[in-house]
């Protein structure tokens, strides 16, 4: 699809708008909105559309009648704009600035009390979880009670690799060592 001069596109709205226009929806409560939704500071004064979640400017604030400005569900200059149907709908401004200030401030710290600030440890595997208990309850003593116990098996195992095979030797290669090779450090 192309795009000519003759489709229509959302145009820049002004942030202050002078119609009497009215939506038919209820006003927007603010005191039962978030309060990270909203912005009471002077001259930036905006909430969270709760139609199309979109921050938009609160007109009219210091008189009788404060609204949502006029405002499109996309982005200006798109094609085929579509007016949001929280577009003029009246805000009932209900809480001071320095009350705002100190819910904005509570939900702030409740939120970071909710964030975790300790890294958990990945749980272990039964086998590892086993292990590692094992390995606690081993004591130097026991360690070489565990040794003598293998010793019998080590010493077999030392006699059986002395023993020559029975057979004739290998004709090719080169001959197999019957002495058990013990490599000394050297001396510095």
């Amino acid at each position: 699809m192309t795009i000519t001069s003759a489709m229509p596109t959302a145009r820049k709205r002004p942030t202050r708008t002078r119609t009497k226009q009215v939506s038919s929806l209820p006003a927007i409560t603010v005191s039962k909105l978030p309060p990270i939704d909203i912005d009471l500071l002077p001259g930036t004064e905006s909430l969270v559309c709760p139609n199309c979640s979109r921050w938009c400017p609160i007109t009219g604030h210091d008189g009788r009648n404060p609204k949502l400005v006029p405002h499109h569900t996309g982005r200006a200059g798109t094609a085929e704009p579509r007016r949001c149907d929280g577009s003029n709908r009246r805000v009932k401004l209900d809480l001071t600035i320095a009350e705002w200030r100190e819910l904005l401030a509570d939900a702030i710290t409740e939120a970071s009390s909710r964030q975790p600030t300790a890294v958990l440890p990945k749980a272990f595997s039964p086998q590892t979880d086993r292990t590692l208990r094992a390995r606690a309850e081993r004591t130097p003593t026991r360690r070489v009670a565990d040794w003598n116990a293998v010793l019998p098996r080590v010493a077999d195992a030392d006699k059986n690799r002395q023993d020559v095979p029975a057979g004739d030797a290998p004709t090719e290669g080169p001959a197999v060592p019957l002495t058990t090779l013990h490599p000394k450090r050297p001396a510095h």
